[in-house]
């Protein structure tokens, strides 16, 4: 597959997620830290939501965590997706306190259940643009 044939939506990086895609593309996962009072929080945003504060720092997590629900997608949202059906989205407890989102791979549903541990992976959707993926620790 060239960058051109990916045929999914993707994400458009803005100024409070440049530092994260550029992250995935390097293969870690940043985490934005609160400079002011500590809180990490994830999904990437300009403000924190502990104390306000518009001040952080990129903080490299440990990319491992464990799987706090998930759905089997058995329909397409995006014909991009038709091949793939049906896949697992999970949504992951990660050690550093937050939850993040993204699609398991290599495994089936007979493994899912609460608690599962998972790490993340990271999948070159483009030359330009890399996204995270869990598969099972």
């Amino acid at each position: 597959m060239n960058a051109y044939d990916y045929g999914k939506p993707t994400p458009d990086p803005t100024a409070d997620t440049q530092a994260y895609w550029d992250g995935m593309k390097q293969g870690k996962l940043l985490l934005q830290t609160c400079s002011d009072c500590g809180t990490i929080r994830h999904y990437p945003r300009p403000v924190c939501p502990a104390c306000y504060s518009m001040e952080h720092r990129w903080t490299e997590a440990k990319g491992t965590g464990t799987v706090h629900s998930w759905t089997i997608s058995h329909h397409a949202f995006h014909p991009g997706f038709k091949g793939e059906l049906p896949y697992i989205l999970v949504t992951v407890d990660l050690a550093e306190g937050v939850r993040m989102q993204a699609q398991l791979k290599g495994a089936d549903a007979s493994v899912l259940k609460v608690g599962l541990p998972v790490r993340i992976a990271f999948e070159a959707a483009t030359k330009d643009l890399t996204l995270p993926v869990f598969v099972v620790a």
